[in-house]
């Protein structure tokens, strides 16, 4: 596990400990590497400021870790997935790192995650808008063969309680990646709401996805957010040209 260990999981931040730690360090063989920082960490101490570096591989690392509950989730992992995941690591990490980074998630797929753990140990670390991401991460995966199914938006829906994100959002990000995209479901509104309800729903959003509040993680992991601030804006763009303001 050199190259991709040497750039995650030697760089950990907060996932070197509690449920994700346990897990990838069972996989890794690794649970003596532990940092004694990392270790104080885990027990949900505060003081100590990670590195953007730990934090972008903490985030990796939760990714990777959630994203083989997902794909089991219907009972099936296709190859549509695995290249969604394949993508996402060689985006972010090259191709290099990207064939041991699958093997640790082909480990993964072999073990059972307790998610409500896993998302616990992510909701203490990571912000709202990092949250807002790995969901959205996430939903692309479940999507990725054109399908979200009912046991995969089930298990979504579970993450999205456990990782203390608004129902509201969540269901704005699963209607992203819907085959007809309602733009109402997007700004959480109804389409009854007025033009001036609109602009504020609009605004709200803006600010609440905009990438510039996951720079933290990278710029890979930004342009990926921008993704998703941009289905906000076609929705009001699209709102806007039906009511003509």
């Amino acid at each position: 596990m050199g190259l991709f260990r040497g750039l995650l999981f030697g760089a950990m931040g907060w996932a070197i400990g509690g449920p994700i730690g346990a897990v990838i360090g069972a996989i890794l063989g690794s649970a003596s590497g532990r940092s004694d920082r990392a270790a104080r960490a885990s027990g949900g101490s505060s003081y100590y400021r990670y590195s953007q570096d730990e934090q972008r591989n903490s985030f990796m690392i939760s990714l990777l870790v959630l994203s083989a509950a997902v794909m089991k989730a219907d009972g099936k992992v296709l190859r549509s997935e695995l290249n969604y995941v394949k993508d996402f690591i060689r985006n972010n990490f090259g191709a290099s790192a990207m064939e041991e980074a699958l093997r640790v998630l082909k480990e993964l797929l072999q073990k059972q995650i307790n998610v409500p753990e896993v998302c616990a140990q992510i909701k203490l670390f990571m912000v709202a808008s990092q949250r807002l991401q790995l969901f959205h991460y996430l939903v692309g995966i479940a999507n990725a063969d054109g399908n979200v199914s009912a046991e995969e938006k089930n298990l979504l829906l579970q993450i999205a309680r456990n990782l203390g994100l608004n129902m509201s959002d969540a269901e704005s990000i699963l209607s992203m990646f819907a085959p007809k995209i309602d733009p109402y479901k997007v700004l959480e509104i109804e389409s009854t709401a007025t033009d001036d309800e609109v602009r504020k729903a609009y605004r709200r959003m803006a600010m609440k996805f905009h990438p510039d509040k996951v720079e933290t993680l990278g710029e890979k992991v930004r342009k990926a957010a921008e993704e998703k601030f941009k289905n906000i804006q076609d929705a009001y763009e699209h709102i806007k040209k039906e009511r003509g303001f």
